[in-house]
């Protein structure tokens, strides 16, 4: 275009003239002239190239019909909007069948056992003469192996974290995360015997006198099961924290070392907290290793070479059929699943708050 051709087709208005005063609605795009009687505010002329700019950058509406409404109000787009709402709520009326059915049969336990007995009593002999119903010793069972796998687990899957963000190269990630999370595939089962034939006897060379079933031996094994999650949960933790913060604390002189402690660490904390929380509650349902090597003792103690028994091994017991359906036995199944079942919601409350209060925004 040379500079004496007009900006706008069929207007031969002079190219020095300011933009048009035009009612909303109106365009000049499309080539058009002023309707009569119509003047710019220098007079004649044509749209100069601020008018015809703010022209070009108009809301759609006044090239047509937003188009884009049509997408998502097509029956298509409806149905599959429909069907992943669907399972949304499938997910919710699960979670709310399974607390109501634990509700509905523990109300029918604590019909015959006292709330306060199973609340306060320090002894479970439901299996052997159903005087005793106290949930504590199921209980410091439960806490006692998941404290033993959180000592093992959470050190050693955020040290590994820390090397597959910081320290390793990238062939060695590539091939070190998946072996990682291969672990994680394990059935329990094979971790149970695992313990039973493997780490038990190894403990019983250091530990002597240390029990065949044993809280140690559970525990040291539940650690190792869940360490895969601390450790891809953290590491991703760690990775998703900005390059500049590290880079900018390298500029100050920091070492490697401090730049993981006291940057990369501090503002990753939520994600590495909730990776914590999220593996001590799969700890605390675990239920085939500790069934094959913890023993079945429920026994209100903290010793780690003793057997004890955790609340997922004593409804894992019930269920084999030895108690009959109606009788407080069984129902005092769904009482402790009851049990589980808050303290694992606990757990997930907790994370989700920690995540909440120390979620960096970059």
């Amino acid at each position: 275009m040379t500079p004496d051709e007009p900006l706008l087709p069929n207007d031969p208005l002079g190219p020095d003239d300011g933009p048009a005063h035009l009612e909303p609605g109106e365009s000049l795009l499309d080539g058009d002239r002023l309707p009569e009687g119509r003047e710019t505010s220098r007079g004649p002329g044509p749209l100069s190239a601020a008018g015809r700019a703010s022209a070009l950058v108009s809301p759609p509406s006044m090239y047509g019909p937003d188009l884009s409404q049509n997408i998502f109000r097509s029956p298509k787009e409806r149905a599959i909007g429909y069907l992943l709402g669907a399972c949304a709520i499938a997910t919710i009326f699960t979670t709310v069948g399974i607390a109501a059915v634990l509700v509905w049969e523990s109300v029918k336990f604590f019909a015959e056992v006292s709330p306060w007995q199973f609340l306060t009593d320090t002894a479970w002999t439901a299996q052997i003469d159903g005087e005793h119903w106290g949930i504590w010793p199921l209980l410091s069972g439960t806490l006692l192996i998941t404290a033993i796998a959180g000592v093992v687990a959470l050190p050693l899957g955020l040290a590994a974290a820390v090397y597959m963000a910081q320290y390793a190269p990238d062939r060695v990630r590539k091939w070190l995360k998946p072996s990682l999370e291969l672990l994680a595939g394990v059935p329990t089962i094979v971790f149970g015997f695992f313990a039973l034939t493997t780490v038990t006897p190894l403990l019983q060379t250091i530990i002597p006198g240390l029990q065949v079933y044993n809280a140690l031996s559970a525990g040291l094994v539940v650690g190792l099961m869940v360490l895969p999650m601390v450790a891809s949960l953290s590491e991703d933790a760690l990775r998703a924290v900005p390059r500049a913060l590290s880079e900018g604390a390298y500029a100050l002189g920091a070492t490697k070392i401090e730049v993981i402690g006291r940057v990369l660490v501090p503002a990753a904390l939520s994600g590495i907290m909730a990776s914590f929380i999220l593996a001590l509650s799969r700890a605390v349902g675990e239920t085939m290793i500790v069934v094959v090597a913890a023993g079945s003792q429920p026994k209100l103690t903290l010793d780690p070479t003793s057997s004890v028994q955790t609340m997922t091994a004593y409804i894992a017991q019930v269920t084999q059929g030895d108690a009959p359906q109606g009788t407080p036995e069984f129902q005092s199944l769904f009482a402790v699943g009851l049990a589980l079942f808050l303290l694992t919601l606990g757990l997930n409350v907790l994370a989700n708050t920690i995540i909440r209060k120390y979620k960096e925004a970059y």
